[in-house]
């Protein structure tokens, strides 16, 4: 099926007499007849519900649908995108480790695996997106366990090399995991490009409403974790919480997921409440539609604000003048994403003056919904970075994040126009 066929036919397939819209399974529990019946549940000899900290239906339909558009072969949902990093980094390293980051990763993921996460034993090097092969290498170690970028970097907007850095982390035998709330599935699917593990911040586009907080992981399948066993013994030795299983031997693709699902899930509780799942999928159903109105809006307040005469810079990859159109036309060619990034002449004052003035889009701590939105990351999302870190991570003090919405685009200029105005 094509990606709009997905959004509307996959996961929830009713059988005869059954809801033609996807149920909310809201129940904590779940009942068998017999006392094996559950056992063989815990021994993970069968597969099935027991209790919605792990699993759920309607988690599980939404995010075979996710599944389904990234090409992976399993994915899980999360409580959050935040979740969705911590879990799909955490499942493959442990105190003692190390790992790779793109510098200009999203604030929140930034500060969790170079702050929290070294808390924890795990240590994290940061990378130039834009650094050769070369360079790239120099930041492997023995303990290096994965690579994480992020397709579209929010809010910098740096559009990631993604087979260079494929190429770098299978290299040194590691997989490379990519956040790809930005651009989602039908924009771009990683995995075609030789990623490994795919994330989402399902708040995002896929929700598209602003409702529900949500993350996913998706796996590809493609990375052979036992081929190297003692780099990955979480995968490839027995897990002594589960009567020794080695989720490699027993669960073969989806030994990852299942792993990410039945321990990390088992023991952190991160899941995404049933509710938030349901209205996820119905965001889903119209996700096509809205990506293309997001990004068709936002070529063209691209364009209208780079000649303008009060705008000093804009960065959007869909501009011929952005330094990474060339990748961006690689990647996603149907387009990038709704998110503008832009400064002004007046500089630092005349960002924060422009946002009070606009009435249409409105300033809050969100993005890529179908509401035009605004923010000023250094003083909001990123403000706990230092002035060395916001321009490591490509967030100048000027910067303007601008969240193109889907109403019609003529209302949204208007609005940035009379702002403009009176700056």
């Amino acid at each position: 099926m094509k990606k709009e066929t997905i959004c509307i036919q996959a996961g929830w397939q009713p059988k005869k007499g059954e809801p033609r819209i996807l149920p909310i399974y809201q129940s904590t529990t779940f009942k068998y007849e017999t006392s094996e019946q559950m056992g063989k549940l815990f021994d993970l000899e069968e597969s099935g519900y027991f209790y919605t900290r792990l699993q759920n239906p309607t988690n599980d339909f939404v995010a075979e649908k996710i599944c389904q558009l990234e090409g992976g072969v399993a994915a899980m949902l999360t409580s959050s995108g935040q979740a969705a990093n911590y879990y799909a980094v955490f499942n493959i390293c442990e105190a003692g480790d190390h790992c790779i980051m793109s510098s200009t990763v999203y604030g929140g993921t930034f500060n969790l695996l170079t702050v929290t996460m070294k808390k924890m034993g795990i240590e994290c090097t940061v990378v130039d997106p834009d650094a050769s092969e070369e360079e790239l290498a120099k930041a492997f170690k023995d303990n290096t366990k994965c690579v994480l970028a992020e397709t579209i970097a929010n809010p910098a907007l740096v559009v990631l090399d993604i087979e260079k850095f494929a190429r770098v982390a299978h290299s040194h035998n590691v997989p490379l995991i990519i956040d790809n709330t930005f651009a989602t599935p039908i924009n771009c699917n990683p995995f075609e490009w030789g990623a490994d593990i795919v994330t989402h911040s399902t708040t995002k586009y896929m929700d598209g409403h602003a409702m529900t907080v949500g993350g996913a992981i998706v796996d590809s399948g493609n990375f052979d974790w036992a081929k190297y066993p003692d780099k990955f013994p979480g995968l490839c030795a027995p897990d002594d919480s589960y009567h020794g299983v080695t989720y490699t031997e027993k669960f073969g693709k989806a030994a990852y997921i299942t792993k990410a699902t039945v321990q990390l899930m088992r023991d952190l509780g991160s899941i995404q409440a049933p509710q938030n799942a349901f209205l996820l999928n119905v965001g889903l159903e119209t996700l096509p539609l809205r990506m293309e109105r997001h990004c068709a809006n936002a070529q063209a307040v691209a364009e209208y604000l780079e000649n303008h005469e009060k705008v000093a810079w804009v960065n959007y990859p869909g501009l011929k003048s952005n330094k990474y159109y060339e990748l961006a036309q690689k990647y996603m060619p149907k387009g990038t994403c709704g998110v503008i990034s832009f400064g002004l002449k007046g500089g630092r004052e005349a960002a924060s003056a422009l946002m009070d003035k606009l009435k249409l889009a409105a300033i809050v701590t969100h993005v890529a919904d179908a509401r035009t939105c605004v923010l000023h990351p250094a003083s909001h999302t990123h403000r706990q970075m230092t002035d060395e870190q916001l321009v490591e991570a490509g967030v100048a003090p000027d910067l303007i994040r601008f969240s193109t919405g889907i109403e019609n685009v003529e209302d949204i200029i208007a609005d940035l126009e009379q702002a403009l105005a009176q700056i």
